[in-house]
């Protein structure tokens, strides 16, 4: 009988191991995937807190808040003074809407991942593609618990 004296992986162990890479990143990456959104739903809300101190910040010194349509027609009013750089775009680089046509009250509305208007329905959602809401100070419609 002749003995084998060679080195290296058959085919089979080879197979097994490909097999638990599969599993693992079948597993891992919808986790991973929802991980990069709630960070993105986190920085988007962490930019409208940021945004929102500014404009409160300029409403104490004017006794009114900056007036405009959109976030970029009240940069000029909020940079450098207020904040360093006024973010325009959320989390998944949509468009924020910033509305304040009296000056009386303000809003910032973050498409968030659908990068559409969903409108305002109010409270917590459960869904990445939800409008995010910030009107006069705090958040009126937000993400909370597990997203979709």
């Amino acid at each position: 009988m002749k003995i084998r004296n060679s080195k290296g992986f058959t085919l089979i162990e080879l197979l097994i191991v490909v097999a638990i890479i599969g599993i693992i990143a079948a597993i891992a990456i919808p986790n991973l995937l929802n991980a990069i959104d709630r960070g993105k739903q986190k920085r988007t809300m962490a930019d409208m807190r940021s945004i929102g101190t500014a404009v409160e910040s300029y409403a104490i010194d004017s006794n009114i808040y900056p007036v405009g349509g959109t976030l970029a027609a009240v940069s000029t009013s909020l940079t450098p003074l207020y904040i360093k750089v006024l973010p325009l775009v959320d989390g998944w680089q949509g468009t924020m809407d910033y509305d304040s046509t009296t000056g009386a009250e303000y809003s910032l509305q973050a498409y968030a991942k659908g990068a559409a208007n969903d409108g305002y329905v109010g409270g917590a959602t459960g869904n990445f593609s939800d409008d995010i809401w910030f009107v006069n100070g705090q958040f009126v419609q937000w993400p909370e618990g597990a997203q979709q």
